[in-house]
């Protein structure tokens, strides 16, 4: 195929003048995208200075600034591409499509987020608590936005979903700082109950680990066909609480057997 000078001489006339013609859109366009990049900096960092001046919680910070980062994004290439002169509106039905497809076939991890915000936002736990949910036991290791990370006495690693975990009870041993552990001793209807009571009394009066406010209890919880059940109750720092539960036993096993009084089986 031949090009003849004079054809390619009128189309690069013609290129120069759609160059020219277009060449403030474009300015205009890119000088806005440059602009646009530089504030979303300035605008995602300003947010995370007050949220952190907020102290909210640092995985809540991140998240909402990415939010925000994202988002702030999304409007910039649309109007970045409009500014072009290229429609917008198919690709904002497009873009919405898309999210409703994503929205619909995530619903479940949308449920489990939706719980990671509200678990950050609220608090009814912090890492390092030790929570009772879903049926496990364990203290909070990492709270995620999808999930908490949860690591139980014998060193197992659980994930709980947010969702089921913010919608679920919570029961939180670690909240107010110390715990009433709730002890059971059966002693036989052939021992004084004065003086296991005062054994036991003693025990809890002497081992520097148990607080003495709230004041701890001593009383006859029951009497079965057997035994006579003495319910125990000793108060203790969270980081205590296994160690006074375990000596308050042990402790008044040995008294118990110096001063002669049986421990009988009992059924709770």
């Amino acid at each position: 195929m031949y090009l003849s000078p004079e054809y390619l001489s009128g189309y690069a006339e013609n290129l120069v003048k759609v160059l020219i013609d277009y060449s403030p859109k474009l300015i205009s366009a890119f000088l806005i995208l440059f602009v646009g990049l530089y504030a979303i900096r300035f605008i995602n960092r300003f947010i995370k200075r007050v949220m952190i001046k907020r102290q909210l919680e640092p995985t809540l910070t991140k998240f909402l600034a990415d939010i925000l980062l994202w988002v702030l994004r999304v409007i910039l290439f649309v109007s970045f591409i409009e500014k072009l002169g290229i429609g917008t509106s198919s690709f904002v039905a497009i873009l919405g499509a898309m999210g409703l497809a994503v929205g619909l076939s995530l619903q479940g991890s949308l449920s489990n987020f939706a719980g990671g915000v509200l678990i950050i936002l609220f608090k009814p736990f912090k890492v390092g608590d030790t929570i009772e949910a879903q049926g496990v036991l364990a203290t909070v290791s990492e709270i995620q936005i999808f999930v908490t990370k949860l690591i139980t006495a014998n060193n197992q690693t659980v994930f709980v979903p947010n969702g089921a975990l913010s919608n679920g009870t919570i029961i939180n041993h670690s909240m107010q700082g110390y715990r009433r552990a709730d002890l059971t001793f059966a002693i036989s209807y052939d021992s004084d109950i004065k003086k296991a009571k005062d054994i036991i009394t003693t025990v809890l009066t002497t081992n520097p680990k148990i607080l003495q406010t709230p004041k701890p209890e001593v009383f006859v919880k029951n009497l079965t066909d057997s035994a006579i059940q003495f319910a125990v109750r000793p108060w203790a720092n969270n980081e205590d609480f296994g160690t006074v539960s375990s000596q308050t036993l042990e402790s008044c096993k040995t008294a118990f057997d110096a001063a002669g009084i049986s421990i009988q089986p009992h059924t709770k």
